[in-house]
């Protein structure tokens, strides 16, 4: 690693200005070396430039410069509020500015002086609100606007970054090769940095962001490539399973495999078979049947020796896998054990089950986080499984892999991303898809109704019960609060037992209950016992009762469309035809469309990317919804072909035999390695 480098990796500390309290608020922000901060880009920026009121549009920030040709009048109402006015004489024209509450500047407005003002232009009164008094010999250009913290002004951070482009930039070295640079007319890295700072016109700033925006994504996919190449280079595990045994298991299964499942298991299997290092991740909609892939994978391994380890991010989701994997597997000798948090550290139960596994009498253990413990240990563990692997961070995924020696991954995820980004966003891995239901399966009937028609759901839903069914009641709260008027869950829960009992028994389940309380609403509702199940987003992903054929969501405009699309998913598991209820007034277009598109279609491909065109990336692939970072400056869905055009060029450059041996790739590779591995 070069000195270079290194001197932008250091601490801020280096930084005049920046104390303790100071690096810690920066920290909170995100940003702890030099290159951060000189990566910390404006999110837009303010024009001080100053316009002619000829130019200028309603509810455009500007800047006007003129006289002063009214004493400033100052005006107090209310507790700690003011007003303070004055005309601007602008060439023949006359300007009203109003600031609120900022009384100090009246000793800074004299009549017949000249000043300059940035604020808010209102065609309508020909008044400007003033936001700041700018200094007349303040160099007219654009200014970067930076997220800030209550603890962090931006102007302060404004004032850092310019200060270590003063220090450090002869520092800054270009990452991108010199032939990419030249292809796509692309800016250095420094001029990109200056520019994206401090830009001298708006061409400027859209030629940095457009270098930006490439050389973010190029970094990002060459991570992955990068990433992927060092997973090969270690010698996996070859596990020689029995085909003949995998044949007769899936033979005997109580349905057919889907064309997609079938494709799914062969690209697994293959992977498995080979001795490099298998790190695939199975993508399915709700209910396409994942877990039975899952489930012939494990089996292949336990068929070579080895044992497997799935891990699911909740209590109920892994009881529910490891009561599914027990029913598989008893009948053919295969032991499956659950370990918990519930799982009592130091009980009796406890270490017999962790003897018995370091032993490899389990053949395979399913749990949550529980299973990254210290003190459970492997025999022989050949295949690694984590569900919603989203869900956990990279640590506790890479602490699951280091029970093995170089186990096979296999991730698996509900969270459908668009066909048109998958194998993009998920360059790392190998990527197979289900992209169909299980046969007899029939798309889930979903309506939208208003509030006012909640009694017609609940004898629909009687309906249902009366012929064996059982039902989801779903709403977005624990119980009342005073900011949101949303019907809550302790009291729909009130007034669905008012409606159905004791007819039919209600249960409530939500996020606030202790693991054992869940754990008996869900074997209640799992057993039938519990017709109606009112819960809140505790039962998104994973919960299979293949009787519920009912799904209530009130309040549904207040959830995203991924999350919509999952709680959908809890019913729709059986041949019977099953019915998703939409219950919401919505207030805004997006709430609207986002009701109308459920209506529409249960492809959850298509949900994704219908999510991905109303809300850009933010959560769509933010660290919530895919485990993926947030682009500083890029946008996967509107710069889409940049990013593919970037995954092509970085794929390419990582896979040459000399990558990091020659000039042109050398800063590239010393970059790739100062990243940690894998993402957060």
């Amino acid at each position: 690693m070069s000195s270079l480098e290194t001197i932008l990796e250091q601490s801020l500390a280096s930084l005049k200005g920046v104390g303790p309290k100071t690096l810690q608020a920066l920290q909170h922000l995100g940003i702890t070396t030099i290159e951060d901060l000189l990566t910390a880009f404006p999110f837009r920026y303010d024009d001080y430039r100053p316009k002619k009121i000829a130019e200028l549009i309603d509810q455009e920030k500007v800047t006007l410069r003129g006289v002063v040709a009214t004493a400033p009048v100052l005006v107090h109402f209310g507790r700690k509020k003011n007003r303070l006015n004055f005309n601007l004489q602008i060439d023949d024209q006359v300007v009203l500015v109003t600031f609120f509450n900022q009384g100090y500047l009246v000793d800074k407005v004299t009549q017949g002086a000249e000043l300059t003002v940035f604020g808010k232009w209102e065609s309508a009164r020909q008044q400007l609100l003033g936001m700041k008094l700018l200094s007349l010999n303040k160099k007219e250009r654009l200014a970067g606007v930076y997220r800030s913290s209550k603890e962090i002004h931006a102007t302060q951070l404004q004032r850092l970054v310019k200060q270590a482009f003063e220090r450090y930039h002869l520092q800054i070295s270009d990452l991108l090769p010199q032939n990419l640079q030249k292809k796509y007319h692309l800016l250095s890295r420094q001029q990109m940095i200056h520019d994206m700072h401090f830009p001298a016109d708006q061409a400027a700033a859209q030629a940095a962001k457009r270098t930006a925006v490439y050389e973010e994504f190029f970094l990002f996919e060459a991570r992955l490539q990068y990433l992927k190449q060092l997973d090969q280079q270690q010698s996996g595990l070859q596990i020689n399973y029995d085909n003949q045994q995998l044949k007769k298991f899936i033979s005997q299964l109580p349905f057919e495999l889907t064309a997609a499942q079938k494709r799914s298991v062969n690209e697994i299997c293959h992977d498995m078979h080979r001795p490099i290092h298998m790190n695939r991740l199975l993508q399915g909609d709700v209910g396409s049947g994942k877990t039975i892939v899952a489930a012939i994978a494990i089996y292949a391994a336990v068929t070579a020796g080895y044992q497997a380890a799935l891990m699911a991010p909740t209590e109920i989701l892994a009881r529910q896998h490891a009561d599914k994997l027990f029913r598989l597997f008893e009948p053919l000798g295969v032991n499956v054990s659950l370990l918990t948090g519930a799982t009592t550290s130091g009980s009796r139960q406890r270490r017999e089950l962790l003897q018995q596994l370091q032993k490899g009498a389990i053949n395979v253990l399913v749990g949550t986080h529980a299973l990254i413990q210290n003190g459970v240990e492997f025999k022989n563990l050949g295949l690694v499984i984590t569900d919603e692997q989203h869900r956990f961070g990279v640590n506790q995924r890479q602490a699951l892999r280091l029970k093995g020696v170089q186990p096979d991954v296999l991730a698996l995820t509900a969270t459908p991303i668009p066909r048109t980004l998958a194998l993009t966003v998920y360059g790392e891995m190998d990527v197979s898809i289900i992209n169909e239901l299980p046969q007899g399966r029939k798309p889930v009937k979903t309506f939208w109704l208003k509030k006012t028609q909640l009694q017609q759901a609940f004898n629909f839903i009687k309906e249902q019960l009366k012929q064996g069914q059982q039902a989801y009641l779903v709403t977005p709260l624990v119980s009342e609060s005073e900011v949101l008027d949303l019907q809550n869950a302790e009291q729909l829960s009130e007034d669905a037992t008012k409606f159905f009992a004791p007819e039919y028994q209600v249960g409530l389940i939500h996020g606030k209950m202790k693991s054992d309380e869940k754990e008996q609403i869900m074997t209640a509702f799992t057993g039938g016992k519990i017709a109606v199940l009112v819960a809140t987003t505790v039962i998104e992903v994973g919960v299979d009762v293949p009787k519920a054929s009912v799904i209530l969501i009130l309040d549904a405009d207040r959830f995203g469309l991924a999350q919509l699309h999952q709680l959908r998913g809890r019913v729709g598991r059986s041949s019977k035809q099953s019915y998703c209820l939409l219950v919401a007034d919505p207030k805004t277009d997006y709430g609207r469309e986002r009701l109308q598109t459920m209506t529409e279609t249960t492809d959850g491909f298509v949900i994704a990317q219908r999510d991905l065109e109303l809300r850009g990336q933010g959560d769509v692939l933010g660290n919530k919804q895919a485990g993926l970072p947030e682009f500083k400056v890029a946008d996967p869905v509107k710069d889409l072909r940049i990013l593919q055009t970037a995954q092509i060029d970085a794929s390419q450059i990582v896979k040459q035999p000399d990558f990091g041996k020659t000039a042109a790739t050398k800063p590239l590779l010393h970059y790739l390695q100062r990243q940690p591995l894998g993402f957060d």
